[in-house]
Order: structure tokens, then sequence, then C-alpha cells
């Protein structure tokens, strides 16, 4: 144990294993409800949801203990909310792309986000993106879940004249509303693991109303064997010219996320030097793209740094330590698959609005009196869930903002990186028009 405490400089810290303990369940409570939704949404591809459980928690255990041993940080990763869904609904459902080669695209975009990482390349891309498109790009993935939210629990359908309207209040959506506000209320009041509660109650309520919910024959289980999706991805097939935009999206989103995420973290656990430096981040996203990597062969979409670890950050996690009681949690959670199975798609859905909701909380930063930032950075946030496409929005947004800056001629604002990015995004569009 004493070697346990020097590692991780439990004393120096002023902290101890019980309050490292205390903030790992803590940050666990509050991200669980990944085990329940990633499953959810990836199964939608036709990938099994047993195999996805295991996946899910496997993948978060690794990517947990990674960051909490290499970096010793009181972060937490899992299978990244966004990501998820751009895997199943823009590429998958949307482009109509195997589910294995869509694999190929998670573990090629953690490759090049590990390769920027270690050669800190990743802060001259984003210093190269306007701060307006990058707020622009988080509420877009959030307007998009939350749009994909509506749709699973039943209160947006399709229509032929309108393509979407209202859906009738049948038994699943009125459990799913009740579930939303019952987890709104627990948050305002913030209940500690609000959003795995509601998920619980929201699963509670359909054993009771709806006869297409049934209680499991048991409790307990070995973990759900990971075969059918562990090491399907195509590599190979996705070496192409056609994959470039799709692989240049999940690099992206994956790496604001992460890199807003750690710095929010850090500054959470008091982990910022007084010049700002934060010495740990260089590590943090090395085990984000290592993890992502793992991701893609374990079968799940790519791992990010969940904003929840600051949960535990406030509840006393100061060290790596607490991360790898994370890690402990998940992996107790893989011999309770029964129960996860049962969950429906409407008790997890107000979990996506409501993350979704938490993601476009600074759209009032972006200035839309100013036309020149305000058109790129509305289309990247409206293509997303109008396209039911993340890598549609930002291919927009970006290519907007260079074209208005060429005719408005403020192209001194624009970075050679910038440039890059746009023109790539312009081709990246002109070839999808033409499949």
């Amino acid at each position: 144990m004493g070697k346990i405490q020097d590692y991780f400089k439990i004393k120096e810290r002023e902290t101890s294993v019980k309050q490292e303990a205390l903030g790992g369940l803590v940050t666990f409570l509050s991200m669980a409800y990944i085990i329940f939704v990633n499953p959810n949404i990836l199964s939608m591809t036709g990938m099994p949801k047993e195999a996805l459980i295991s996946v899910t928690c496997i993948a978060a255990i690794f990517g947990t203990l990674l960051v909490g041993i290499w970096a010793k940080v009181p972060f937490a990763m899992a299978p990244g909310m966004g990501l998820n869904a751009m895997f199943a609904f823009t590429l998958v459902l949307g482009q109509g792309v195997s589910w294995q080669d869509a694999l190929g695209v998670v573990f090629l975009s953690g490759v090049f986000f590990t390769i920027i990482s270690f050669f800190g390349v990743r802060h001259k891309i984003v210093e190269a993106i306007p701060p307006s498109l990058q707020v622009a790009m988080g509420c877009g993935v959030g307007f998009f879940i939350a749009f994909i939210g509506f749709k699973q629990l039943g209160l947006i359908v399709a229509h032929p004249d309108t393509l979407v309207t209202l859906g009738k209040f049948t038994p699943a959506v009125v459990i799913g509303l009740l579930t939303l506000f019952i987890t709104v209320i627990l948050e305002i009041y913030k209940v500690k693991g609000a959003i795995l509660i509601g998920i619980l109650i929201g699963t509670c309520l359909g054993i009771g109303f709806d006869p297409n919910v049934h209680l499991p024959t048991h409790v307990f289980s070995l973990p759900p064997s990971i075969a059918p999706i562990f090491w399907q991805l195509n590599i190979l097939g996705v070496l192409k010219l056609s994959f470039a935009s799709a692989i240049f999206s999940f690099l992206f989103v994956s790496l604001f996320d992460s890199i807003g995420t750690a710095i929010a973290c850090s500054y959470e656990a008091n982990l910022v030097g007084k010049n700002g430096k934060m010495p740990h981040l260089k590590k943090v996203l090395e085990a984000d793209g290592i993890a992502t990597m793992c991701s893609g062969i374990l079968g799940t979409s790519n791992t990010v740094v969940f904003i929840e670890s600051a949960t535990g950050i406030a509840n006393g996690a100061k060290t790596g330590l607490s991360s790898v009681f994370v890690a402990l949690f998940f992996f107790l959670a893989l011999f309770f698959s029964p129960i996860i199975t049962i969950v429906p798609a409407y008790a997890t859905a107000p979990a996506l609005v409501l993350v979704g909701i938490y993601m476009s909380k600074h759209l009032s930063r972006i200035n839309f009196t100013d036309l020149h930032i305000g058109v790129p950075a509305f289309l990247t946030m409206i293509m997303m869930p109008l396209t039911y496409s993340i890598s549609n929005g930002i291919a927009y947004g970006f290519a907007c903002y260079i074209i208005l800056a060429l005719f408005t001629k403020n192209t001194k604002e624009v970075t050679p990186m910038m440039w890059g990015v746009g023109i790539f995004s312009i081709l990246s569009i002109i070839i999808a028009q033409m499949k």
C-alpha cells in the first residue's frame, strides 16, 4: 500500500485511499449510464447488444486505467457520447457503411490522434480553428444527440410531408417523458448518479406498464462474449479517399471533446500551474489515442475522457488512484449484464437529451451578429441534425468559413492550417455529392 501511495503521491496531494475510492465511486455513478446507452445506440447497426455491453465496460476499464496509472490524474474514460451516434447514425445507418468498416475508421482516427499527440501537432490544429467554430461543433453535436434521444423516445417520428412530426402519446412515450423530467429534477438537486437513477426508474416503469419489458430470470452472470465483434474491424477496406472525410471528422470531434474535457477537469482538480501549463495533458491525450485504437479492435466507437470525471473530483478525487477504483467498478458491472439487456431504448433516451443540453450550454459564446462568424457556426450546428451527420456539419461550417473569409477580405484571420482544413472540407463535400 505504501508503494501505491508513493506512486500516486497521495500525501503530497493531501488526500487518502478512502477519499480516492469515494471520488472514484461518484465518478462511476455519474457515468455508468454509458453501459446502458452505448450498447443501445451501437446495436442499431446490427452489432449484438450483449457483446457491446462487455466491450463498453472493457473499453472503459482499459482507458481509465491507462489515464489513471500513466498520466496519474483522476480522469475516467469510456466510449464517448456523440462519437457513438456518429458511428451508428452517420456512418452505418446514414452512409450505408458496414460496422466493420466503421470500426476501421475508429481505429485509424485513433492512430492519427496518437501521432499528433506524440508530436504536439494537436495544439496547432486546435489553435487554427476559430473559437466560434469550436463552440459550434460542440453545440451541434449536442443538438444531434438530443434529436436522436427524442427519436428513440418516440416523441419525434417520420412524416411523408414534413419529414418529422410529433409522435403519439404511447405508453413508451409517456414513460420516456416522465423519466426525462425525473432525471432533470434530480440533476437540478445535484443528486449523484442522477442520469443512472433516471434510467433505472424508466426501466422499472417499463417493467410495470410495458408488456414488452420483462424482469430477467437472474441478476448475475458471466460477462457476455465479445467474440462476435472483437477484432472484426476492416482497416484495409477504409484506406480509401472516400473514407478520408469520415476519419477526419472522427479525429476532430474526438480531439476537441478530449481536449475540452481534460482542460475543464484539470482546472477542477487544481492541476493547472500558475503559468497555465498542464504538463499532464500530453499523456492524457496520448492515452486517449491509444484507448481509441483499442476501442476499434474491441468493437466500439472512440473512447474519450468523460466530463463526469469532474463530479468525482468535486467529491475529493485528486489522483490517478481514483481512476483505478472507477475501472474496478466497471469490472464489477460486467457481471450484471442480465439487468442491462432488459433496459428499453425509451429509458436511455432521456440521457441522450440531457447530455445534448449540456453540450449546448456554450451557445451564447457565438457572436451571431457578425455574419462572417455567425453563418459558418450556424451551418455547423444546423446541418448535423438535419442531415443526420456530424461530419456534414463540420464540413459545411469549415467550408463556409474560408469562402466568406475570401470574399469579405478577412483572409488575415485564417491560418494556413485552417486553409488546409477548409479546402479539405470543400473537397469532401464534392466527393460526397458525386457518390
